[in-house]
């Protein structure tokens, strides 16, 4: 099965940036389209972005457009987000995830639709 791992996270100030990655082990990402979500404490669980195979359109939530940006390198099995212009409301876990068996081209924002995921990175945006 895959196994993904998110790196990149910490404490940074409003305004400052981060970049987060995830790295997986087993099958590599060809083919799959790729996502990120994130939850604060004591909040539902919130789609950041997601990239499709292929043409490697990107998609993002209302909440971050304009200030992140995902992206992929399939050689090196890796997906990342660069976070810039960070808010405190920005603070929460941050996981990668997969869908397997998305069709070429596709993506979606519920994450009901990934069969795999990370264990998470922390992102603490201070005030």
């Amino acid at each position: 099965q895959v196994q993904l791992v998110e790196s990149g996270g910490g404490l940074v100030k409003a305004g400052g940036s981060l970049r987060l990655s995830c790295t997986a082990a087993g099958p590599t990402f060809s083919g799959y389209g790729m996502g990120w979500f994130r939850q604060a404490p004591g909040k539902e669980r919130e789609f950041v972005a997601a990239i499709t195979w292929g043409a490697g359109s990107t998609y993002y939530g209302d909440s971050v457009k304009g200030r992140f940006t995902i992206s992929r390198d399939n050689a090196k099995n890796t997906l990342y987000l660069q976070m810039n212009s960070l808010k405190p409301e920005d603070t929460a876990v941050y996981y990668c995830a997969a869908d397997s068996s998305v069709l070429i081209g596709a993506w979606s924002d519920l994450g009901s639709e990934y069969d795999y995921w990370g264990q998470g990175t922390q992102v603490t945006v201070s005030s």
